[in-house]
């Protein structure tokens, strides 16, 4: 299993024979819902990869509709042809861009992509009331290793049902807004999951330089970083591997 960590919530899986590049943002800027007053953000470094540099893609994997995930700019550049993976409110975004071949997985559905790639649904991020989006399961089903990706929230009630995987991708700096709360994990629910998945290897997203401009951004309190997440999981005796590579850096798995 090789993983290539691109930026943000950004990636390129390669496991079961496929080339998987999940929730891109490959173009400048990124605005979310349409409103450059609301939230405006752009990359402070070049990209390792842009839609042209990217190597050969046989998946898309979308976890969530919104802009920080399902990026339409970026979308637009991409191969209309390619196979998607997508949460329902991603789904209807690419749908609209002219995918042809999308599948779209509510929580705990699954799909194979042949011959050895099995893709589970995971309940991820209540957006709003109804709203849903996923994280994933992906699981090579030759050799039986599993990797879990969640980009906001673990669901602990579904930990059982989960159960151990060999890799897991999640934040480990929280986001919290006026109101809503804690809406995308911290480091102290993230050692949580860690103790609840038992993962061999844990990868942070959800991270990177980035310029941020707009109401959302000066709204935004961050919580914890990713050496109080280091420190955190030293003390607590977990034997799972943290590996934190920098942006375009690949690492085996």
């Amino acid at each position: 299993m090789k993983l290539t960590w691109i930026d943000l919530n950004s990636w390129i899986f390669q496991l079961a024979g496929k080339t998987v590049l999940v929730d891109p943002w490959l173009v400048d800027p990124m605005v979310f819902y349409g409103q450059p007053w609301l939230f405006t953000a752009a990359h402070r470094t070049p990209l390792a990869f842009t839609p042209e540099t990217l190597p050969p893609i046989d998946l898309i994997l979308l976890s969530q509709g919104l802009d920080d995930h399902c990026h339409v700019p970026t979308l637009e550049k991409l191969d209309r042809s390619l196979s998607v993976v997508a949460s329902p409110t991603a789904a209807k975004v690419v749908k609209k861009l002219g995918y042809q071949q999308i599948t779209t997985l509510t929580a705990w559905e699954e799909t194979t992509i042949a011959p050895n790639l099995q893709i589970t649904a995971i309940p991820g991020a209540e957006i709003q009331p109804g709203q849903t989006e996923n994280g994933y399961l992906l699981k090579d089903l030759q050799t039986g290793k599993t990797l879990y990706y969640e980009p906001h929230q673990f669901p602990f009630k579904a930990a059982e049902r989960i159960g151990k995987v060999d890799v897991a991708i999640a934040p480990v700096i929280g986001q919290s807004f006026p109101l809503l709360g804690q809406v995308v994990m911290g480091p102290q629910q993230t050692l949580q999951m860690l103790q609840a998945l038992h993962p061999q290897f844990f990868l942070p997203t959800t991270r990177g330089e980035i310029r941020a401009t707009g109401l959302l951004p000066m709204l935004t309190q961050s919580v914890g970083s990713v050496e109080e997440f280091r420190d955190r999981l030293i003390a607590s005796g977990i034997s799972t591997q943290l590996l934190v590579p920098n942006p375009g850096e690949s690492v085996e798995c």
